[in-house]
Order: C-alpha cells, then structure tokens, then sequence
C-alpha cells in the first residue's frame, strides 16, 4: 500500500498526528502493536491546559477530565517543610478516555488504525509488519522507549530513566482518609506530593476525589531506589484506609533531553525520542503538542528533519534548562529539599512553573 505516513504507535502522540495529517488530507496508516482500545497511557495523568491548545486538541470534558486546579502540597520528605501551590492550570485526565477520544477523532478524519500488529523492521521504504508490508513516504516512531526503534536510537542510560506506577484505587474507610490529610495539614480535595522520599527524584503523590484516590509514584531505581510500583504498593500496606485497585499502570520514562528526532523519511515521536519533560517525567503534554509540529510539518513539505529543527527551536530551551534541574535534584536528599524551600529557592512561583511546563516569568515557550 502507498501512503502519505505510516506511524507507529497509537498512543495519545500518535493518535493526535494521525488525526491531524488525515484532516490535512494525507493518507495514513497508524498500526498499534496492542488492540487499539489498550493503546497508549491506561492511567490519570496531569496535563497543563495550555498544551492541549497548543496541540490543536480539545481539552477533555466531562468524564474525562478528573479535576484540575486544586491546591498543590509539595512536601520535603514526608513533612512538614513544603511549599504550596494554590492556583495551577493543570488538568487530571483520564488517560484511557482521552486515546479513546483522539483515535475516534482520527478515525473520523480518514486515517487508517490497525491494532494488534507487530512491526519487524524498516528497510527500502517499506515497514514489514505482522499484517504485511507498508509504503510510504514518511515513517513516525511513536511506539515509546522500547517499541519499535525504527531509527535505532541510542539507548539509555539506566540513571536517565524514572520508573512510575499510577493507580485509582478505592477509599474503603473515609474517616481514615479525613483523619491522613488533616494530620498532615491538607484541604479536602488537595493533592499532597511527597517528595524525595526514595532518592531526590521521586515521589509519593496523594489525592481524594470524594471515593476514590489517585496515587501516583516515581524513582530512578538504577540510583540504589525502589522503583515506582513499590513505592505504591508499600504507601497502599501502610494506609489501611485505602481500598482495592479500580485502573491503573506502570512504565519507564525516558528523561533525558530529546536529541535525534529525525532522519531521512522517518521521524521520533513522543517517548520514542526522549520528549519528555523530565523535572517531574510528564511525556504526554510534550508529546502532543510535537504531534501537532509534526503534522504542521510534514503538510508543508518540510519533512521530518524541518520538523526535528522546529521541535528543538521552539522547546529546547525549556526541555533543557529542566533537565538541569533534574540532574540535579536527583543528587538531592529531603533533608536538602526542605533547606531549599525554606530557603525560597524552592517557592509557589517556581513549583507552578514547573508543574505548568513553563520557563519562570509564567509564559508558555514561543
């Protein structure tokens, strides 16, 4: 079959490119190596509002989005030094209704989706795949870390790559969970954020939504550290409190800064090509708006090398300059996290900033 693209991967990255190439007219086919219906993140994740209007996507409603905007506790350790955030422009989205809304969208614009086909390789212009071969004149690997590695890309180090675990779990006792968030001095519906808790890059992460609480954890385990399904799993045994698990999952994250996005005919999307911001490990709003540059890119003729210099232009500074800080916090212990936040180092302003993905001084890149 010739086609325009074939990406794949059809995960929220892939889905959104998807979607917009085949609106712009081009012919696409997306393959997913599981069924189209498990793609992508089946988890709650927080994404800054402003990244879905950067990317061309609607931001999500109704049962989709979880919350959004609700106090912010950041903790040194497991208290009490913290900083709070009390206004932010991050949504809590329901990760699994979201790449159901993008592949139906996509669908809709024309683009072809196939799961459960494995590819084998790239060569001469054509990817072999379990379900035969593919043509195109553009190839977009948005398959994740260890997908398909159409470009070969160089692999990680294990000290570049955050291990997370995201669940939503029942509150079997609300009088328990009441009784955790006021011994710790947090509002009904607040997030409290324990950090350094395993290693300066790493996170406890706790909200109630009135029966239901979202945990979220993190580490880099190749530092000596639990990873972030243990993390949870051992917080889950200490609050008798919470209750069975509802959704959820766990990956690897790549965080170290994009580098090679592109080469010839093929482009790297999304987790596949580091785009990730890795102060705090979010990929999905980075890979969003990526798709949209890409697709602007690829409709224009520019290609997916125009594409990989437009990316790195316009986010490189960000993507960059938080690295650097996560280089660095990652060498941190909670007793130095508290001193910077008592210090003012560590204060709302630069905690929102960081949550929101924006440089300091409250502007999204441009």
């Amino acid at each position: 079959m010739n086609l325009d693209l074939a990406i794949v991967g059809a995960g929220t990255a892939g889905a959104t490119l998807a979607m917009h190439v085949a609106r712009a007219g081009l012919k696409v086919v997306c393959v997913e190596r599981r069924p189209l219906e498990q793609a992508g993140a089946r988890w709650v994740n927080g994404v800054p509002a402003w990244m879905f209007r950067e990317a061309g996507v609607d931001q999500p409603r109704g049962e989709e989005r979880l919350g959004g905007g609700h106090p912010f506790h950041l903790m040194a350790g497991w208290g009490p030094t913290r900083v709070v955030v009390r206004r932010h422009d991050v949504l809590d989205v329901d990760m699994r209704l979201l790449v159901a809304r993008l592949q139906r969208e996509a669908l809709q614009a024309g683009a072809d989706l196939r799961g459960g086909v494995t590819v084998h390789a790239l060569a001469a212009g054509a990817l072999s795949t379990s379900a035969g071969e593919l043509r195109a004149r553009w190839f977009v690997d948005a398959s994740g870390l260890a997908g398909a590695r159409l470009l070969d890309q160089p692999r990680l180090s294990p000290s570049d790559v955050c291990t997370a675990a995201q669940e939503v779990r029942a509150v079997r006792d609300p009088a328990g969970a009441r009784a955790f968030f006021d011994r710790h001095g947090v509002e009904p519906g607040a997030t409290l954020c324990f950090s350094a808790v395993a290693g300066g890059y790493s996170i406890v992460n706790v909200r109630v939504d009135e029966d239901r609480v979202s945990l979220l954890t993190g580490s880099i385990p190749a530092l000596g550290h639990p990873n972030g399904a243990r993390l949870l799993a051992s917080f889950v045994e200490e609050q008798p409190w919470i209750g069975e698990r509802l959704f959820g999952g766990a990956r690897a994250i790549p965080l170290r800064r994009p580098r090679l996005l592109a080469r010839g005919s093929v482009a790297l999307l999304g987790d596949a090509g580091s785009q990730v911001f890795s102060a705090h490990g979010s990929g999905i709003g980075v890979g969003l708006v990526a798709a949209r540059q890409l697709a602007d890119a690829l409709v224009r003729g520019a290609g997916p090398e125009g594409y990989a210099r437009d990316f790195h232009r316009r986010w490189g500074t960000l993507l960059r300059s938080y690295d650097l800080l996560r280089r660095l916090s990652q060498r941190l212990s909670a007793r130095e996290v508290g001193w910077m936040m008592r210090a003012g180092l560590m204060n709302e302003a630069t905690v929102r900033m960081a949550l929101e993905q924006r440089l300091p001084g409250g502007r999204a890149p441009v």
